[in-house]
């Protein structure tokens, strides 16, 4: 078990513990989080720690991808808790740049994508996935890191992230950790924590209606019936569903049967907080 996280609040620390690393011949890897670390997070650092000697995990509340009625001055931010579990996780340097370190004063540049960043997140949350690019991008150039890892959790930002460093043919591979699940099957989300007891309850039934349809959808129910069933379920348990539907595995574009590769993906209101999630579908 380890004490203390080493901690770099600038870019210019987080370059050197990055130069000095590199100096030895390490590979570093990189976990970018808005902090209020849970199970899920960790299991990024752990997934890094396989593949890199240093582990990098960043945290810091994205203003930029947060829209005008959404929970930026209200996320949670348990700084010293956090450092507490990076640590114990033997993660090697938490990088917790302030907004004006990120966005100084005379800050203009915004990438944004199509192609991934478009479909249900990008319709529901206009302006999200730039947001998202943007400070990703920045995280990347700063840590220089060999890898970085995403939650599949949030499928679409994996896909996003891709595309970008893809495009921008920046030298890291981006790596896809599998969604981490409480036992009843809910998610992990630093937004659960917005749940009322009563809601909590309630929320492992996204998980079990798209398991279902998946599973229907697998074995040969139209997914148009499919989902039409899980959503009405879904409304009865008290469920305000934005979007469930079935997409390309690498494009995320809309499928009608299961001829490809396919993933069932979902955004719905539970009381005042909104959970996504998102299940692979196999024939």
């Amino acid at each position: 078990m380890s004490g203390e996280i080493a901690i770099a609040r600038s870019v210019a620390e987080l370059r050197r513990h990055v130069s000095a690393w590199r100096a030895q011949g390490e590979r570093v890897g990189l976990v970018p989080t808005m902090g209020a670390l849970h199970a899920g997070h960790l299991a990024l650092v752990a997934a890094a720690q396989t593949q890199c000697r240093r582990v990098v995990a960043s945290i810091f509340v994205n203003p930029r991808q947060f829209g005008p009625r959404e929970d930026f001055s209200t996320y949670p931010r348990p700084e010293a808790d956090d450092l507490a579990k990076l640590a114990e996780a033997e993660a090697d340097l938490a990088y917790i740049p302030a907004v004006a370190e990120m966005y100084p004063d005379g800050f203009t540049t915004t990438i944004s994508l199509g192609g991934p960043a478009e479909p249900l997140e990008g319709a529901h949350r206009p302006g999200h996935f730039d947001g998202v690019a943007t400070v990703v991008a920045k995280l990347l150039t700063q840590a220089a890191p060999d890898a970085a890892f995403f939650g599949e959790k949030d499928y679409q930002q994996l896909l996003v992230v891709r595309r970008m460093a893809r495009d921008l043919n920046l030298p890291v591979e981006i790596v896809g950790v599998p969604t981490v699940r409480e036992a009843d099957g809910l998610a992990l989300s630093s937004r659960n924590v917005y749940l009322s007891p009563d809601e909590r309850r309630v929320a492992p039934q996204l998980c079990r209606a798209m398991r279902e349809a998946a599973s229907a959808i697998g074995q040969g129910t139209p997914p148009g019936s499919a989902i039409a069933r899980a959503i009405l379920a879904l409304g009865e348990a008290g469920f305000q569903v934005e979007y469930l539907e079935l997409r390309d595995v690498d494009t995320l574009a809309p499928l009608t049967t299961l001829s490809r590769p396919a993933r069932l993906l979902a955004a719905a209101h539970l009381g005042r907080t909104r959970l996504i999630d998102n299940i692979p579908v196999v024939a």
